[in-house]
This record gives structure tokens, sequence and C-alpha cells, in this order.
């Protein structure tokens, strides 16, 4: 039986990723089958797996139908696939500084990396591992790195435009599915930069040499670089990322849990009904929306659920994933969303990476203190909210938040009340529609409620 390619995946020459019985395989093509050999027996693989640079796998039978394939491997489960558009500032260095270490280690093997694209890297246990096997080939004494330009596209330009010019300027990765054009990223960055000697050269006089050899007919392989150039070159980006800095402040609701309108004890009642429900359900994976900086995200993981955080403000995501990176291990992986236009399905047939839809249904939803967001904020309806969450999972865990709730009357202050079916009981006849009540606890110390529920469809 023939084997189809995931859409993630089907431009590489060297192999591609299939599903067999709902497992991930990936097949290696004859093509790579050197490099493939080298890269095994030259101890990279077991050195960067050992490391957990790279995501291991194990060798699994060859499907019939496909003589011509060379090996097939079954890499390690991955619980969830985001995409460098949704990360923050620190997941993007962090990924950028992982691949910049995985080609100097290449290189002590003998190798060298063919491709840089972010979309190599998958964080596991909110750290970053390089995903993609084929990715290595054999290193060429004089040769220059292939991947340099993807880097900088991938890697350097974004995180330059977040530090120096604004950190919303990652969202350009939505468009630009290789990077973001260097000349644009030139264009928009501060005339300062050009005043740092690795900026002026890794982006500005790159994307002045890009434009000249643009519209002729260059082969990069023919130019020679030593070994030391090439690991001054990339200690030279490893420096100059490191150097790239971004502080989380001056957000709408970086100090959000600072000034919410019940108390403390409050607050930590509120924290053991998010418990007890959790227990109730026992979800093996939670996703948390608007997540602010993970507080329930923690709660959930301490339940030991697999939490995806998910929350629309630069700043609250930072501040999770650097409190995520203190723990040895976390289950928790925070990542940049917006619930009014979420990630959608881009690249070729937009079926390259997934959208934010189609990675679920994951088995339990928290939605605390959001309902009023959407509903008066993006004036979305009830009955709305209700049919987009009911697509995203098998259990509810969501928060009403009443019109004379403090935090409402902040958002009806300066505009007109436009929203008479804001009510607790328009609210439960909307969610009945998907959802079974399964429970509802007033708030401790609040008028809201917070309810458990179940999908009709689940």
């Amino acid at each position: 039986m023939m084997c189809e390619s995931l859409p993630s995946s089907f431009r590489d020459p060297s192999g591609f990723l299939f599903l067999r019985n709902g497992t991930m395989y990936r097949m290696i093509n004859a093509v790579y089958g050197e490099n493939y050999d080298l890269f095994m027996a030259s101890g990279l693989y077991e050195a960067l797996a050992a490391d957990e640079m790279l995501v291991s796998h194990e060798e699994a039978p060859v499907p019939p139908g496909h003589d011509k394939a060379y090996k097939v491997i079954k890499p390690d489960f991955l619980p969830f696939i985001s995409y460098p558009y949704e990360w923050c500032f620190g997941e993007l260095r962090d990924a950028a500084l992982l691949t910049l270490r995985i080609q100097k280690k290449s290189l002590q093997f003998g190798m060298s990396l063919k491709d840089c694209s972010a979309y190599n890297i998958q964080f596991k246990n909110c750290r970053p591992v390089f995903i993609d096997t084929l990715s290595f080939e054999k290193y060429q004494p004089g040769a220059p790195w292939i991947g340099y330009r993807q880097f900088c596209q991938h890697f350097l330009a974004p995180l330059a435009l977040m530090a120096h010019t604004d950190v919303r300027l990652n969202q350009l990765l939505r468009i630009y599915i290789d990077g973001i054009p260097l000349d644009l990223a030139s264009r928009l960055l501060p005339f300062r930069t050009c005043l740092s000697f690795s900026l002026l050269s890794h982006i500005h006089l790159h994307a002045r040499a890009q434009k000249h050899f643009g519209d002729k007919s260059v082969n990069v392989r023919k130019y020679k670089m030593s070994s030391a150039s090439l690991l001054g070159l990339i200690d030279d980006l490893e420096s100059l990322i490191r150097g790239l800095k971004w502080q989380p402040t001056g957000t709408e609701w970086e100090d959000y849990y600072e000034n919410v309108n019940y108390s403390r004890e409050a607050f930590e009642s509120k924290k053991e009904l998010v418990g007890s429900y959790l227990e109730r359900i026992r979800p093996a994976e939670v996703w948390d929306l608007g997540a602010n900086s993970g507080v329930f995200s923690r709660v959930a993981a301490a339940k030991g659920s697999r939490v995806v955080s998910f929350d629309v403000d630069p700043a609250a995501v930072e501040k999770d994933y650097r409190e995520c990176t203190k723990e040895s291990e976390t289950n928790i992986l925070p990542l940049l969303l917006d619930l009014t236009n979420p990630s959608s399905g881009i690249g070729w047939a937009n079926r390259e990476r997934e959208s934010f839809s189609r990675r679920g249904p994951t088995d339990a939803v928290l939605a605390l203190a959001l309902i009023h967001h959407l509903a008066i904020t993006n004036n979305v309806p009830f009955r709305k909210i209700a049919e987009f969450i009911a697509g995203l999972c098998r259990h509810l865990i969501i928060e009403f938040v009443p019109k004379n709730d403090s935090q409402v009357r902040k958002l009806l202050a300066t505009r007109e009340d436009i929203f008479p079916e804001y009510d607790r009981e328009s609210f439960e006849a909307a969610f009945e529609s998907r959802f079974t009540i399964r429970g509802s606890v007033p708030v401790e110390g609040s008028e809201r409620t917070l309810y458990l529920m179940e999908n009709k469809v689940a």
C-alpha cells in the first residue's frame, strides 16, 4: 500500500512524513541513504538524542509498495505541534540558539545542517527540540553553510524586529512561510541597528547582496569558506541572538491577576474549584484559552494534564514561558493566539501548516475570565462562542462573568451597552445547545459562576 506524504513534508526530496494506523512515520528516500548512514554511524544522532536536542526515533519496516525506499523511522511522539508565529520572543530565541548549537555539534561529526527552517523545531516539555532527521548532510571542507540564508530569514530577522521595532512583528511569519524577507526586515529595523556590525552584516548587507544577486544564476556551493570562518560565523550569530532582548512590559493584561475584583482567598478558592472539576474529568490534555501568565494552566498541570496555554498578549505569554523554563521539566506549552483570529491553515493548498482548530479536539478547555472579552469587547454572540468551543473539546470548564462585575463594567465604561442578552440565562441557553452542564458553582467572593460542561457529541 502506497503511503501518502503529510501536507507538511511533501517538498523534501530526501523523504516525507506519513501516518499509519494513527502513528507518525518518516520515509527516507534512497537519495538520502548515504547521508542517513553517516548521520547514524558517525555518532551525531546518538549525541544529539542523548542531549535531547533531537527527537529520537526507532527504525521500522518499510511498507509494501515502497521497494525503492531506503528506510522508515518512527520518531518519538510529540503531543502538540506549534508554529513560529505562535511562539513568544523567548521561544523563538531558544529555538534559534538550539539550531546553532546543533550546527556546531554537526561540524564536530563531519556533517552540516542543510535546512535551518524554524518549522524543524518543536517544543517538548517546554524545551525546543529538532525534529527533522533528514536535515543533515556530509560536510564538505571549504563549503559555505547552505542553511545560512534560511536561518537569517526564519530566526534572526523576526527576532531583531521583535527586539528593536515591535514584538508583534513576529506575525509576519504567518504571511511569509519561508521566513521574513531580509530586504523587508532591513527597511523595518531602525537606523541604529546599522551601527551594530553583526546586524549590519547579517541583515542589512545580506539583504543588499540578495537584491544584487537576485536575478543572477549563482551556485553558492562553488564559493569557499574555511571551517574556521564557518565556526566564526556561527559564533557571531550566537552572540548576536543572545544579545537580543525584549522585556515583557507595557501590555494590557500583563498584571491582570493583580487587578481582579476578588480577594486572594477567593482567588485560591477558584483555583480549588478548577482543580476539583479537573479531578472529575481527568483530561490527558488541556487547552487553556486566555491563559494570561498561566496560573490556571499550572493547576491543570499539577493534576497530571499536558497543557497548551494560549493568550493574545505577548507579555503574558513571555512571562508564562519564562516561568516554565525555571522548572527542570514541565508539561505546559505557552503559545500566542488571538481567539478572534486564530491561526489558519497556510502554505500550499492551505494545508502545510494546520489551523488551530484542526489540531484539536482536545480533552478539555479552560475558558476562565474570557467570555466577557469575546462577547463584549469583540461582539461575538454566545451561540457563536459555544459553537466554536464545541469544535475544540470534549469537556469545558468555563467562567461566566456578569455585567455587574468590575471587569465587565470597565469594558462598558467607554462604549454603549448594546448587549441586552448578556446575562446568565442567555449564556446557559447558548451553551446548552452544544454542551450538557455537569456542574455550576459560584466563585467565592464574587458573582461569577464556574461551570463544568460536557460536549453533547463527544
